[in-house]
């Protein structure tokens, strides 16, 4: 009898999740859906910062996705959608920052990065080629004499 209690309640809380899960955001068709799904992907969880709005479950971002729900269902495009958002929460709440004053770094540092790497390894490179003179081939021939 226990058993069959357990497993009921089992069932009853195991529906409720199932419910939940459910999607909230009904649309008028296909491509809303779609244009939803990619900008929560998109737009970054002003909260979670290494989470974008779909995988968030902080109260900003159900905030952030009824506000592009709505938007959508007004007929906003994404690029208008993205330009709301970035001037409510600034750039950080976009994924692909603007090539900026402030953001500059983001897109230079990669690139110097890179080329001081490749510099480094052509001057390692050199140096290492370089030939020993007469008097060091001499010391290490005697050095290696003595091991003998």
């Amino acid at each position: 009898m226990a058993s069959r209690f357990s497993v009921l309640c089992f069932c009853a809380l195991w529906s409720v999740a199932l419910l939940a899960s459910e999607d909230a955001y009904k649309f008028d068709n296909g491509a809303q859906h779609a244009t939803f799904i990619e900008l929560t992907k998109a737009l970054r969880c002003p909260k979670c910062q290494n989470q974008n709005l779909a995988d968030s479950d902080a109260m900003i971002a159900q905030d952030l996705k009824r506000k592009v729900h709505e938007l959508i269902l007004q007929g906003q495009s994404s690029e208008q959608i993205i330009h709301f958002m970035k001037q409510r929460y600034g750039d950080f709440v976009y994924y692909q920052p603007p090539v900026n004053p402030t953001t500059i770094w983001l897109w230079i540092l990669p690139i110097g990065f890179i080329l001081a790497a490749g510099g480094a390894v052509i001057f390692s490179q050199r140096k290492g080629s370089t030939q020993l003179s007469d008097e060091q081939a001499k010391h290490a021939q005697t050095l290696l004499e003595k091991d003998d």
